[in-house]
Parts: structure tokens; C-alpha cells; sequence
């Protein structure tokens, strides 16, 4: 496993991470919380140290399960978690129901932050936070009010790094101006790049670290899905206007790309697509990947991409090759 610092700070992180998101069941078709917790530990065995969740994860399932798995061995961890995604509100931008007549917002007020860095803490089981990241926009409060916040829990040793999700460079640039980052989270993998538009350069130029969510593009890139994957419940993977990949006509030409472009390079190297995925985020100046993992085995075989460098001639074949890859909508 690698490291790299988190930022400008003396913190380090692997480079390979465990997002949390389907541990807690949310949007993901479910989960095992026995299977979670050995997903975890074994991911921290295997030298990953950075583990990434928030409160909206099942609504505290992922936090409270992350801070079972790491009873005792809370000094090898990096916690990164959220806030800003909340319930039992009206105030802020509402986002969708949690379930029918559950409604969730989007709330960046101070007031809301401290009353969920306090119910983070204790579902974690710990007294402070390494990462801690406004989850969502909310345009109903001023970023200046949101980093005046997050910088008072920073001097009260609550926090010790601050992480921005989700959030185009303006606004970036804003919270940058209020306050000091020290790394922003978004979504990006082989087949969802915008973020080298604009994002990766920025956050490059300002010795800022970019944290990678959907890496293995919610299993696509394993090469272990076909027109015939049933996604079940609540899997946003159903959801084909927000993941395109995942309509059947789709499905078959991203596989048949793995086929011609990645299945070459993962055979040289002796891994599997879903390790050439991340290694493909990972080998990437100032990157680092947040994979799920659903039990041990996928932790262990996440945990094994973080010391694989691609060539820099690979890393651009691929996105010349899959710049190519056009999805019916």
C-alpha cells in the first residue's frame, strides 16, 4: 500500500480508501452487518487507513457499524466523515424522500454542523474526526457561515482536516478563500471523467487532495455485470438517467470496450479490471480511490490495487479509448 499526505497537512492516507456508503445499506440494495464489519477489518489489515462514510448512510447504519470495526485499533485509522445531508429538518435544499414521507435536505447552517459532528462522534465511538466534509451544496447558506463552522471544530480538536463534496470549482474556490482545504470528494472513475475538465487541475494547483467515489463506476468495471444483472430494492443502479451504464444496450458496449481496452492491461499486470479500475484513479498525481466492499474477500482484493502504478501511456490509452464511448440515454 501507498501513501500520500491528505492535503497540506502532515496527515497520511492510503491510497486506496474504503467508502462506506453501501455498508449502510443506503441506496445500494442492502447490506450484511456482520459481512461489513469484516470488510472493514480486514481492509485495515491489508494497510488501508482511510475509511470514508457519513450520517445519511443509513441513516448513522454506516457510522455506527464503522465504530464497532474499529474498537481498539482507532490509532491506524483515518476517519473521514460528513454532514450537511440531514432529516428531521425543513431548512435548507430538499434532495428526495429517504422513503415516502421522509424527506432529506441538503443544511450547511452552523447550527446543524455541530449537532451532527456530536452525533458523529459518538456512532463513530471516538472523540475526534481526521476528515470532515459538508456532503452536499446547500445555497441557502452562505459558505463563509458553513467554514466559520467547521474551523471552530477544528480549533476545538473535533476535526483535524477539512474535505468539501461534491461541489464545482467557484464554490471550491469560495470555501478556499474562507478557509483552508485539504481535500474535496467526487465522483470519478474510467468512464465518468469531467472531473479533469476543471476540478483535478484545481485541486492539483492548490496542493489540494481529490478523493475518488463510484471508482469501479457501482460495479461496472468489475467486468462481473451483463444485460442480465438484476438490481434489486432501492439500488440507485435502477436509476438509468443518473447511471446510463447500466441500461441493458449499454452494458454490452462498455463491456466489449473492458474487453479490447482493459483486459489486455489487466492481464499484463496479473489483476483483475476492478483492481486496473482503481489502480487507473490511484496512478494519478494527488488521486486517491475510495472503493466499497461488501466482505472480506472484496476488501482484500481492493486493499491489493494500492501498490499498482500504471504507466503514464497507459493511463492516457485508456482515457483516449473510452473518450470514444458514447452511452444511448
Amino acid at each position: 500500500m501507498r501513501y500520500i499526505n491528505l492535503g497540506s497537512t502532515s496527515i497520511k492516507i492510503s491510497v486506496v480508501g474504503l467508502g462506506a456508503m453501501a455498508i449502510g445499506g443506503f441506496l445500494s440494495g442492502g447490506a450484511d452487518d456482520s459481512q461489513s464489519i469484516k470488510a472493514i477489518k480486514a481492509s485495515i489489515d491489508q494497510g488501508v487507513n482511510l475509511i470514508d462514510t457519513a450520517p445519511i448512510y443509513g441513516k448513522g447504519r454506516s457510522e455506527n457499524i464503522v465504530g464497532k470495526a474499529i474498537k481498539g485499533q482507532r490509532d491506524k485509522v483515518i476517519l473521514a466523515t460528513k454532514c450537511g445531508v440531514v432529516w428531521g429538518t425543513d431548512k435548507g435544499k430538499y434532495m428526495m424522500d429517504y422513503a415516502p414521507g421522509d424527506p432529506i435536505y441538503s443544511y450547511l447552517g452552523p447550527e446543524m454542523i455541530k449537532k451532527e459532528v456530536e452525533d458523529s462522534l459518538k456512532r463513530l465511538g471516538t472523540d475526534y474526526i481526521d476528515l470532515y466534509q459538508p456532503h452536499q451544496p446547500d445555497p441557502t447558506t452562505p459558505v463563509e457561515d458553513t467554514m466559520e463552522a467547521l474551523l471552530d471544530l477544528k480549533k476545538e480538536g473535533k476535526i483535524r482536516a477539512i474535505g468539501i463534496c461534491n461541489q464545482k470549482v467557484d464554490i471550491l474556490s469560495k470555501y478556499r478563500k474562507a478557509g483552508q482545504i485539504d481535500s474535496i470528494q467526487d465522483e470519478y472513475n474510467i468512464l465518468q471523467r469531467d472531473l479533469e475538465e476543471k476540478s483535478i487541475p484545481w485541486a492539483r494547483e492548490n496542493n489540494i487532495t481529490v478523493l475518488t467515489y463510484c471508482t469501479l463506476a457501482k460495479g461496472m468495471l468489475t467486468g462481473k455485470m451483463g444485460p442480465d444483472t438484476v438490481f434489486k430494492g432501492d439500488d440507485i443502479r435502477n436509476n438509468h438517467k443518473r447511471f446510463p451504464m447500466f441500461a441493458k444496450e449499454n452494458m454490452i458496449k462498455t463491456n466489449s470496450y473492458m474487453e479490447k481496452y482493459l483486459k489486455p492491461i489487466a492481464k499484463k499486470y496479473d489483476i483483475t479490471l476492478a483492481q486496473l479500475a482503481t489502480a487507473f484513479v490511484i496512478s494519478q498525481e494527488n488521486l486517491v480511490a475510495l472503493v466499497g466492499a461488501r466482505n472480506e474477500e472484496q476488501a482484500v482484493m481492493n486493499a491489493k490495487a494500492g501498490d499498482i502504478l500504471l504507466l503514464p501511456e497507459e493511463v492516457d490509452g485508456i482515457k483516449k479509448a473510452f473518450s470514444k464511448l458514447v452511452y444511448q440515454v
